[in-house]
């Protein structure tokens, strides 16, 4: 039975990565789902914000980026391929979202996609970190 982790196996890269990994996509539904509200309420400031193509693009780089570091580096430990499944889901519709958006019905659909997409990055980050922390519990 698994008793507390130990500092270094809390402290571990992957456990940090995977903690990176939850808030870059929590943040990326917060924007997904508050853009439209702060953009409808302050008209004035739309003008100074970035091209939207460009921020969804680079968001969906970064997510990449950080969340195929955790996942892998994860999947190395513990061998579930759920995680490799979720994550690869997770990134399609992401980058689905942020380069064929336009082609979906509309903006409604695009932030449907992407939100969709990084549940299931933070899906996949919990279960990541779920098998790694067994994993460190059962090699005591």
């Amino acid at each position: 039975m698994c008793s507390r982790l130990e500092p270094a196996i809390e402290n571990a890269p992957s456990v940090w990565a995977d903690r990176i990994g939850v808030w870059t996509s929590a943040m990326c539904v917060v924007h997904c789902l508050l853009t439209p509200v702060l953009l409808s309420m302050s008209v004035a400031l739309a003008h100074f914000l970035p091209s939207e193509e460009r921020v969804h693009r680079s968001l969906a780089l970064f997510l990449a980026l950080v969340g195929t570091i955790a996942l892998v580096r994860g999947f190395r430990r513990h061998r579930r391929v759920q995680v490799l499944v979720l994550m690869a889901f997770g990134l399609a519709s992401i980058f689905f979202g942020a380069y064929a958006g336009d082609r979906l019905p509309g903006h409604w659909a695009e932030v449907a996609v992407t939100t969709l997409g990084s549940l299931m990055m933070i899906a996949a980050h919990r279960l990541n970190h779920t098998f790694c922390r067994d994993c460190s519990c059962s090699t005591r």
